[in-house]
């Protein structure tokens, strides 16, 4: 008889180091990508230890690459001297014929790009990257409306079984 063999996960685990969570109040997401990102060594080693910050930044292209502006990467005590600028840009990497498409559309559209969350996925960080629109004070009600409503609708359905 076969014995089974215990099969292997071949899907890398994704462990969360940071998000954007007023991204999503204040844009609109039209389009999400997955991007890897250029660090050097004491800016993993503090993402291990989960010290980053998504606020308030964005990303732009500067001179047909794409960079992330405004990150807050916690320097790294042990190695003191070698820690780079916490929020120096940082490269983005994505293939050549995505970052023409989106250049495109953050060009000619007025689109902007907003990183969602930071994320190891196996042993690599990556970007979720966003496409967004700014969203209006009164879209921002409707959203907060629509959300009310939602809960209250949950909360109508649970008391009517009981």
């Amino acid at each position: 008889m076969n014995a089974s063999k215990p099969q292997l996960s071949s899907a890398p685990s994704i462990k969360q180091i940071a998000t954007n969570r007023k991204a999503r109040h204040l844009y609109n997401v039209l389009e999400t990508f997955e991007t890897g990102i250029a660090l050097v060594g004491p800016e993993v080693k503090s993402l291990r230890a989960g010290q980053a910050s998504l606020v308030d930044s964005y990303a732009q292209f500067q001179g047909g690459e794409l960079f992330l502006l405004g990150m807050h990467i916690a320097a790294y005590n042990p190695a003191n001297r070698w820690n780079p600028d916490p929020v120096r840009p940082r490269k983005l990497l994505m293939h050549r014929m995505e970052m023409k498409r989106l250049f495109g559309k953050t060009s000619q559209r007025g689109w902007t790009m907003a990183p969602l969350r930071l994320y190891f996925k196996g042993s690599h960080v990556k970007v979720e990257l966003a496409l967004v629109t700014g969203k209006k004070l009164h879209d921002k009600r409707e959203t907060i409306k629509r959300r009310d409503q939602e809960r209250e609708m949950r909360r109508e359905m649970r008391e009517s079984r009981k």
